[in-house]
Parts: structure tokens; C-alpha cells; sequence
């Protein structure tokens, strides 16, 4: 759930995460959409599936894999994943390279290419960091003590170089700019995009929602339709409910809504409350316009 999501967003996800499956089992064998429901508003929607089918595998196996290499093979589980879990779960010798362990390391052997084409770079160099004796000892403890080194003392915009241990031996703090590393490129403009949803909901506030293809962006999420449900009763009243704005990894996209009432829905129609339909962000929002429109009007 970190990846990509901060802590404080995380925090009752977690909570709640667990007391559903306080058991990998439990996961494994919970329906995907629950499990979907219980990630809705984290993002990153591949995460939650490849979570939940990675559970199924573990499950079955009996446990975790105790090597990189078994736990590589898991869904979802790459070289970061795999090296937390070997180092902190299992004592194995790796190094798991995470953001803060990337500056430490761009600042110690002062790496001034530009990432990210310097990340392959700084992993390698960072890998000299388990050499060290402690490191082979307890490399769980080892990586935490460099989590905790790079987010309190070598932070992104101040580097305390007075309270670091490894002061003597920083190239880039001998250089007196340990700040500038590593070295970024400026992110290229965010692209936009524009769309549109329709939220035809009923007088017991239910509303009819899609199921999105497994696979791509809020692949298997439950989502507004992007056009009038082909079910819309033919002499409903769309009516705009404004838009909405919402920000993605790579793009920013902003939607109209649209919201009509109905006496019903049909009976095989996918639906939910409109209210706590457990769905992405962006839908959520977009519900919340459409159901203010409709007090509005009432």
C-alpha cells in the first residue's frame, strides 16, 4: 500500500485491510472485487490484483519463498520488494534501494548523472553499503537504519552533515553541495485530458455503474458509465453537475458530470448506493457532484 501512496492515507486502509484478511489465506481466497472494494481510493488499482492473486500463490505454496529469485517470481513482487522482504522478513544480504537509500548513496559516491537514467547507477554503487559488516550481520536492521538515515538526516532538500555518521566519508558532503545530489531533470508537463460520466441514479439513491477491463488505467474498477447507459429510460433529463478534476501519475484529467433521476433501475443493471459505492477517486468524486446536483434541485 506505500508504494506510491503516503503514510497518512494509508494508515486506515491498512487497518481495515487486515482485520479482513488477518491471514494470507484469507486473502487469497477472498473474491477479487471485495478486495478491489477494500483498495478503492489507494490508486494503482494493478497493485490491489496482483496483491490478491500473489496471496492465492503463497497460500498454496505454504509460505514465502526464502530466495530473490522465488520471491521475484511472485506477482507484483520486483527487485525493491523482493530485497525488503529477503533483507527484513527472511536476514538474506540484500539491499532494498527505495528513495531515501538512492540519495544517501548519490550523495556518498557523489553520482551526479541525472536520474532517472542514473538509478541503475546508484542501485550498483549502493550495493557496496552491505560490504560492511553490520550489514551481514542483521541486513534487516541495516536497510531500516538507512531508511531512517536518508528521511531524517540526508533529507531531499536539507542534508544535516553535523548529525550524519557518515559525514567523513561522504564524497558529495566533501564537496559542500551534498543538496544538489541526486541530480534531477525537470518532469515534463503533465498532460490533460478531458472526459465525461453519467450518473443515472434512482429514488432509492442506487446508481448504475461498469465494470472496467481487468487491465489498464482503474482496470477492474467499478467506474460511471463515459455515455448514457444504454438502459436510460428514453425520456430522461441529463443535466450537468459540473466537472471534476483529478490528478494521475502521468496526466491530470478533468470530467463532466452528468446526473439524471429515475424512478428505477433495471433489474440486471450493475449497480450500487451512490453514496458508498466502493470506487476510485475520481468516480467518488464525480458521485459526490452528481448527488449534490440532485439536492440542489430538490
Amino acid at each position: 500500500m506505500l508504494q506510491q501512496t503516503v503514510v497518512a492515507t494509508v494508515i486506515p486502509y491498512y487497518a481495515k485491510f487486515l482485520a479482513a484478511y488477518p491471514v494470507i489465506s484469507r486473502l487469497g481466497a477472498a473474491p477479487l472485487d471485495e478486495v478491489l472494494g477494500l483498495w478503492a481510493g489507494l490508486g494503482y488499482y494493478a497493485r490491489a490484483r496482483n496483491l490478491h492473486r500473489c496471496a492465492g500463490i503463497v497460500a498454496e505454496m505454504g509460505g514465502f519463498p526464502r530466495t530473490i529469485a522465488g520471491l521475484r517470481a511472485l506477482p507484483g513482487i520486483g527487485p525493491y520488494t523482493a530485497n525488503a522482504i529477503g533483507a527484513i522478513a527472511f536476514g538474506l544480504p540484500v539491499l532494498p534501494v527505495d528513495g531515501n537509500i538512492e540519495r544517501v548513496a548519490a550523495r556518498i559516491f557523489a553520482i551526479s548523472d541525472p536520474v532517472p537514467q542514473a538509478k541503475p547507477k546508484i542501485a550498483e554503487a549502493a550495493m557496496r553499503f552491505i560490504e560492511d559488516a553490520a550489514a551481514q550481520k542483521a541486513p534487516g536492521d541495516f536497510a531500516q537504519a538507512l531508511f531512517d538515515l536518508g528521511a531524517t538526516i540526508c533529507a531531499p532538500r536539507r542534508a544535516n552533515c553535523k548529525a550524519c555518521p557518515w559525514a567523513a566519508h561522504c564524497a558529495g558532503h566533501s564537496q559542500g553541495a551534498p543538496e544538489t545530489l541526486p541530480v534531477r531533470r525537470q518532469k515534463p508537463a503533465r498532460p490533460h485530458r478531458v472526459g465525461a460520466v453519467y450518473a443515472l441514479i434512482d429514488k432509492e439513491g442506487e446508481v448504475i455503474l461498469l465494470r472496467n477491463p481487468p487491465r489498464g488505467l482503474l482496470g477492474g474498477m467499478l467506474i460511471l458509465p463515459p455515455a448514457p447507459p444504454p438502459v436510460s429510460p428514453p425520456n430522461v433529463k441529463w443535466r450537468s453537475a459540473g466537472t471534476v478534476d483529478h490528478v494521475f501519475t502521468h496526466f491530470s484529467l478533468t470530467l463532466e458530470v452528468f446526473v439524471a433521476r429515475t424512478p428505477s433501475l433495471p433489474a440486471d443493471a450493475l449497480r450500487a448506493r451512490a453514496a458508498t459505492a466502493a470506487v476510485p477517486s475520481v468516480m467518488r468524486k464525480a458521485l459526490d457532484a452528481a448527488l449534490r446536483a440532485l439536492d440542489h434541485k430538490a
